[in-house]
């Protein structure tokens, strides 16, 4: 039985990668794109199944019309695939509070506006499950990307809430922790703050120029990271949380190491703040 996809961002990347593989097990993908143009290149991968939509998700009344028009007129969104959005390179001083601003706008409030859209549905036929597509750098910091990864971090967090929020009703909620992929994430689609401060070149320097030379070289296969999703939805008990990338692996379970090892040395005075029972 075909399912029924709503996947943000299907133009390229791993949006479209998504797309691709859910077209190929022969359910419906409802896509959107920014541009006009966008729409028919997008619904040529699969006449009839592939539906292409424009929206801007940072505009909450056009998300809200356009879920509402897809469950009308396609059907019931049986899987939602919020993966619009895109990366913020800089310092945190370097980079400017609009950049940072308009950062959050998309990959957080963006998000939610999608994700809170499809909820009445989904909670009214009681199913469904909803990814919103996060990154390594949301589960564990990385220098130079802190807005981008913040914005991951808030996802990160609101998923894992709202898989507790909504598990009664039988929807599931998963945050795709990506490493490094193949996309035009660390390209084309990256915002990169300009460089003004000359004290953080030594530090900055080699990680900008270290991205900018691995970019179209990155270990992640969008079409593997795809096919993982679709493995996901025919799980009994998805993960809340799923790092995808051996990259991904590698730096979240470094962190982990280290929240634990900060946890561990300093557990007597975290412990020292509560109310003495003899006071």
């Amino acid at each position: 039985m075909s399912r029924t996809f709503l996947i943000t961002g299907v133009s390229s990347g791993l949006g479209q990668a998504f797309a691709r593989e859910a077209l190929s097990a022969g359910d419906v993908v409802v896509g959107t794109v920014r541009g006009p143009e966008q729409v028919e290149l997008f619904e040529a991968l699969a006449p009839g199944r592939a539906v292409g939509r424009l929206l801007d998700v940072t505009d909450d009344r056009a998300v809200a019309t356009v879920v509402d028009d897809v469950e009308r007129t396609v059907g019931p969104v049986d899987v939602l695939i919020s993966n619009a959005g895109y990366g913020l390179e800089g310092t945190v001083e370097e980079t400017s509070i609009e950049d940072a601003r308009r950062q959050f706008d998309v990959n957080v409030f963006g998000s939610v506006a999608v994700i809170k859209a499809v909820l009445p549905h989904m909670r009214r036929r009681r199913g469904g499950h909803i990814f919103a597509v996060s990154s390594m750098a949301g589960l564990t910091a990385l220098p130079g990307v802190a807005f981008y990864g913040a914005s991951k971090f808030a996802m990160e967090g609101i998923a894992a809430s709202l898989a507790q929020e909504v598990a009664g009703f039988g929807i599931h909620v998963t945050s795709l922790a990506l490493g490094s992929f193949r996309t035009d994430w660390a390209g084309r689609s990256m915002v990169r703050a300009p460089r003004t401060v000359a004290d953080y070149d030594e530090v900055f320097g080699p990680i900008r120029a270290a991205r900018q030379a691995k970019d179209g070289r990155q270990a992640g296969d969008p079409a593997r990271a795809a096919r993982a999703v679709l493995q996901v939805l025919d799980s009994d008990k998805p993960p809340v949380h799923l790092v995808l990338g051996s990259d991904a692996v590698r730096l979240v379970e470094q962190g982990q190491r280290q929240l634990a090892d900060d946890l561990a040395a300093w557990s007597e005075l975290s412990a020292s703040t509560d109310f003495r029972t003899d006071d």
